[in-house]
């Protein structure tokens, strides 16, 4: 990873006066605004990372998505056409049918967000259908799923197969996730990933950026 910026830096410890006051100060200073996104991208990552190895909790986590959500508003209107449209690619979410859980949801949602996705949340008890509408109007990259109860394993089929069934499968990946969800899940499911963790998901969808899906 490269070294990190005094902006990233304030990024992944969730300093919210000090990332301020650096965004205001390199932007009055003419740092281009696409650089300055990257910077925070690059915290973000850092600050998934440091959750996954326990240096943080939920809370932080969350905290640095609605913190990266300000960043957006601020940086929006100078960012180049290409960045202002979603560089990174679009992602849709939502918890799966019959499924009303949402904080693992919402806490991937934030962290895509913070990474330079455009995310369209779908909610929560999401039928198979409103997945597939989602993926023919947005025509996202990748497409997650999440899944707190085991008795809603069949909603996870039901809206891979309604996916593959509308010729929509081969043009997204898949992700699965949440408190029921497992490798052996996707694996019959037919997803192309199970993210145990939401860092797990987030990083797995950057990385379809870096490889070019």
């Amino acid at each position: 990873m490269a070294e990190m910026t005094n902006l990233a830096e304030a990024v992944a410890r969730v300093q919210e006066a000090e990332v301020k006051a650096l965004v205001s100060e390199k932007l009055q200073a003419g740092v281009p605004a696409d650089d300055i996104l990257a910077e925070c991208n690059q915290g973000m990552i850092e600050l998934g990372n440091r959750f996954g190895r326990e240096e943080c909790f939920l809370p932080e986590l969350m905290f640095g998505g609605m913190m990266m959500k300000t960043i957006m508003a601020e940086l929006q209107p100078h960012l180049s056409a290409e960045t202002a449209l979603g560089k990174a690619g679009t992602a849709v979410m939502g918890s799966v049918q019959h499924d009303v859980h949402d904080i693992g949801k919402d806490i991937v949602v934030m962290m895509l967000s913070g990474s330079g996705f455009e995310v369209v949340d779908l909610g929560v008890d999401v039928p198979p259908a409103k997945f597939v509408d989602a993926i023919r109007d947005h025509q996202p990259q990748v497409v997650g799923m999440s899944v707190l109860l085991t008795t809603c394993y069949t909603s996870v089929t039901e809206t891979v197969d309604a996916i593959r069934t509308a010729g929509l499968r081969e043009g997204v990946k898949l992700i699965v996730g949440g408190a029921a969800a497992s490798d052996l899940l996707a694996e019959k499911t037919g997803c192309d990933f199970y993210g145990k963790t939401a860092v797990d998901g987030v990083q797995f969808a950057c990385g379809l950026q870096r490889i070019g899906r």
